[in-house]
């Protein structure tokens, strides 16, 4: 009878002790919600909050992203393999700037932002004919890859293979004839096409470089008075 009457005073206080533990237990839970969790959730939470507001800089206008190549690299090391990514991405907002970026990470979509990120901050200008063609035709080099292109009447399309048509759909031409030969690296040719787009130039800005009227030079181009002042009117960059 004795021995009865024990166990269920032992049993009384297995849950007193089961209460008590959550009471003593608020160390482990007070750094969550205490001054040290604050800080290092306040930390976590500050840099989440830097990256959320990096596209809102973008917000007035829509960027067309393009991933371009994405090259996996490993390195062997004691306990097997370590694989990273590198990710080649081009960007543009469709009338007249692109730019591209790479970006290296050990997961895909991190070197993808990576490289989107390099890829905003490295865009360009480009002048476009009537919205739509370039200006005059032009040559890229960089390294062993060399770039042809050329403007081309409505109706054309982009003639482009691999990374150049990315840049162009970025960039906002719907009609152009390229060429690359040398290489087939991906990054040397959009290193290369870039280069060429460099070098455009509209009939406006060589006109105020050189002191004329639009008109002026349109009308060495076999135009009369009258179909250069017109010609020029429409040139809007």
């Amino acid at each position: 009878m004795a021995d009865e009457n024990e166990t269920p005073q032992v049993a009384d206080a297995a849950p007193e002790a089961t209460e008590a533990a959550p009471t003593e237990g608020r160390g482990p839970r007070g750094p969550r919600g205490g001054r040290g969790g604050g800080n290092r959730d306040g930390r976590g939470g500050g840099r989440g909050r830097r990256d959320d507001r990096r596209p809102r800089e973008d917000d007035g206008e829509e960027l067309i992203e393009k991933l371009v190549h994405i090259n996996r690299v490993s390195k062997t090391v004691k306990g097997g393999k370590r694989f990273g990514f590198a990710a080649l991405v081009v960007v543009g907002d469709g009338k007249g700037r692109a730019g591209f970026g790479h970006g290296k990470a050990r997961e895909v979509p991190e070197a993808i932002s990576k490289a989107t990120a390099a890829a905003k901050k490295a865009m360009v200008r480009v002048p476009l004919k009537d919205g739509r063609t370039l200006h005059h035709d032009g040559l890229g080099h960089f390294g062993a890859g060399r770039v042809t292109v050329r403007t081309a009447p409505a109706g054309t399309g982009i003639i482009a293979g691999g990374p150049m048509r990315a840049v162009f759909e970025s960039l906002g031409v719907a009609d152009v004839v390229t060429k690359s030969v040398g290489t087939s690296n991906p990054y040397n040719m959009i290193r290369a096409t870039f280069e060429a787009l460099k070098d455009q130039t509209s009939p406006r800005s060589v006109a105020q470089r050189r002191g004329k009227k639009v008109s002026d030079l349109l009308g060495r181009g076999g135009l009369n008075q009258a179909e250069a002042e017109a010609a020029a009117e429409a040139v809007t960059e």
